[in-house]
């Protein structure tokens, strides 16, 4: 998974280098400029953090640089190099998903350089699915056939299978690629204090019965009085997931005309709304929709006072 940092840093040795990245710099919100004393060091440092790295030097020295702490596709910032000249934008690493592409791109037509794109589906004017995925607020489940997929793309054989659902099913061909849209609010409520792994498993058994893949998950929305509930916060975390509460009053102020939804005049006495993980789930979904929101399952009870319920936005 994608670090959600958003920070570019900018790194250059020469004063003509340092020049060209304050000039590109002045185009971004988040960006750092760096003159490293020993490189190997300040990389093992901002690597695991940095949205994107861009070296305003020679090829070589990114290279060597960096390949010791390259992992993943799925998790290595985006990589690029520029020649302190502005002449040439090179991605050389995450082109797709870390997004080095589509950043190369951008900076060359900001200081009219050539952006050079070597990923054979760019160059052979492929769609690259791992950074349509990016581009489209999907998790790619099973990232290991995004190569099969891109090659059968480039030999132009349709005896291939992309599948872009929540829903847990069948896949429909031997070998598909299935990406997941996050379009899903999981609401909860629980005890004070709930044990982690008790949440963990009542959460996980809840998104099996519905149904639905547990990387469609958008955010997990509650009341505010759980803003520090330790199971909720350890369960964001552990998936990179937004963290929405509200207050009472919001929930109870929520338009639910259209949703048939269970009231308990207990917890409606211990919170001061009738329902926490439906209102909640339906009042994130409203809140991201560009569009429409659907309460995808009811109100569920599990042990230790944690209730579910899921809503999709579309």
């Amino acid at each position: 998974m994608k670090n959600p940092n958003e920070k570019i840093i900018f790194i250059a040795f020469t004063s003509r280098a340092l020049n060209l990245a304050e000039r590109i710099a002045k185009f971004f919100t988040e960006c750092e400029i760096h003159k490293p004393e020993n490189l190997h060091e300040f990389m093992r440092e901002i690597f695991p953090e940095a949205r994107a790295i861009i070296f305003i030097a020679a090829c070589g020295i990114a290279v060597r640089a960096i390949a010791p702490l390259v992992k993943s596709k799925l998790s290595d910032p985006a990589v690029l190099v520029i020649d302190e000249s502005g002449e040439f934008v090179i991605p050389i690493l995450s082109g797709h998903i870390g997004g080095a592409n589509s950043l190369a791109r951008k900076i060359s037509g900001l200081i009219h350089a050539q952006a050079v794109i070597t990923t054979a589906t760019d160059v052979n004017n492929i769609i690259a699915i791992d950074e349509w995925a990016v581009k489209n607020n999907c998790e790619i489940e099973n990232p290991e056939l995004v190569k099969n997929i891109s090659g059968e793309l480039l030999r132009n054989n349709n005896n291939i299978g992309i599948a872009i659902t929540e829903q847990l099913q069948i896949t429909p061909w031997q070998e598909t690629l299935v990406l997941r849209p996050k379009n899903l609010v999981l609401g909860a409520g629980c005890k004070k204090n709930l044990a982690p792994e008790k949440f963990e498993l009542a959460a996980k058994n809840f998104l099996e019965s519905a149904g639905v893949s547990e990387l469609s998950l958008k955010a997990l929305a509650t009341i505010n009085i759980k803003s520090h509930e330790p199971a909720f916060l350890n369960f964001v975390e552990k998936r990179d997931l937004e963290f929405v509460t509200f207050s009472s009053q919001e929930l109870m102020q929520l338009d639910v005309r259209e949703y048939f939804l269970t009231s308990s005049a207990r917890v409606l006495e211990l919170t001061g709304t009738d329902n926490v993980c439906e209102r909640a789930a339906i009042l994130c979904a409203k809140n991201l929709a560009c569009k429409n929101t659907a309460l995808l399952r009811s109100k569920a009870i599990f042990s230790d006072g944690v209730t579910l319920a899921l809503s999709r936005f579309f």
